[in-house]
């Protein structure tokens, strides 16, 4: 049997439009398109229902291919049916990241709950204890927590580009639309999803402000810098198709010409670009990551950032800001030549 995932509008306001289908009959999935209806009603974002139902695709190959069915019985689930789905992951070649098998395991055993509440395989054997869980930045009392089956995930080291690095990638663009999408992430810290959902509305340039929706559909504004104004009247006066879509960001040849520039459009932008210039590290959350390093050293405060960056919590904002050896230095030499006294002179 071979599944898939596919996406058809839907009339019907309790019924996600994303849907795992079996492709020879059509038929949908039970378990899983029953739980992306409940994510649906929960007024999830559809980026987000893709994203569940493509973990859910992964897992339900792999249940077809140890059960020979997509179906899931409440009689064939076992406490030990996640880790082994974690030992098959860890098994693959190339091996998913700790991030990803997590995301996966989650979503699976959050599926299967809803669809047999009292499947015991919802904590596999061996993982199940409490723990006590530190509130964010350390405030208030610790909470119990359970723990979950977990692949344990190494610490993010986040590098930001360097001043050389971001002038020859930048160097390398000719039209004002890709000048325009690196200052967007580059000057603003816009993730690729943001600006590839701007529509033309939302450049409030005589204003200098973008309106911009983020994670969970949540629109916060968000001041433009003199340079990316420049870049997106360039844009929009020479380059931008007329008539075209409502999207700020279109595709400027062949028979897609005004059509809202696709997420496979900006991975061959950049990726083409990566190449030519031998910048392999040069993708879109790299410059959103080189944004957050340069405000940080610019001395903009962390709730100030995180309020830019359109983060829920301040913990996030802090995985973004590396201090390196030099930085503490200049910080030291600062604190010392502004705000320490002089030592008074010893009496002979």
């Amino acid at each position: 049997m071979k599944f898939c995932v596919i996406y058809q509008q839907t009339s019907h306001n309790a019924h996600s439009p994303v849907r795992v289908i079996e492709q020879t009959t059509g038929q949908g999935v039970g378990w899983i398109n029953r739980y992306l209806d409940r994510e649906y009603v929960r007024r999830l974002a559809n980026t987000t229902l893709c994203t569940y139902a493509y973990n859910l695709l992964h897992f339900v190959r792999w249940w077809e291919s140890v059960r020979h069915t997509g179906d899931i019985r409440e009689g064939d689930l076992t406490e030990s049916t996640l880790l082994e789905y974690v030992r098959f992951q860890s098994g693959q070649q190339p091996r998913p990241s700790p991030s990803i098998i997590n995301d996966r395991v989650a979503v699976a055993d959050r599926a299967i709950r809803n669809e047999f509440p009292d499947a015991p395989c919802q904590i596999a054997r061996g993982f199940h204890h409490a723990f006590l869980r530190r509130k964010p930045m350390g405030l208030g009392r610790r909470q119990v927590a359970m723990s979950r089956l977990r692949v344990k995930v190494p610490k993010r080291n986040i590098v930001p580009l360097s001043v050389n690095e971001v002038a020859r990638f930048w160097s390398s663009f000719r039209t004002a639309r890709d000048l325009a999408i690196v200052g967007l992430m580059l000057l603003q810290g816009l993730r690729s999803a943001e600006v590839l959902a701007l529509n033309r509305d939302d450049a409030l340039l005589s204003e200098a402000q973008l309106r911009v929706r983020g994670k969970g559909n949540k629109f916060r504004f968000l001041p433009l810098a003199p340079e990316t104004v420049q870049l997106l009247e360039h844009y929009l006066r020479l380059e931008r198709p007329d008539p075209c879509s409502a999207a700020l960001f279109v595709s400027l040849k062949g028979r897609m010409r005004g059509v809202r520039m696709t997420r496979a459009g900006l991975r061959s932008l950049f990726r083409h670009h990566r190449q030519t210039t031998s910048i392999k590290l040069a993708n879109p959350h790299r410059f959103r990551t080189t944004f957050a390093s340069d405000m940080v050293r610019a001395g903009m405060s962390l709730p100030a950032l995180m309020k830019l960056m359109g983060h829920a919590n301040i913990q996030t904002t802090l995985l973004y800001v590396s201090v390196t050896p030099q930085d503490v230095y200049l910080e030291y030499a600062r604190a010392v030549a502004q705000h320490i006294r002089p030592l008074p002179k010893a009496s002979s």
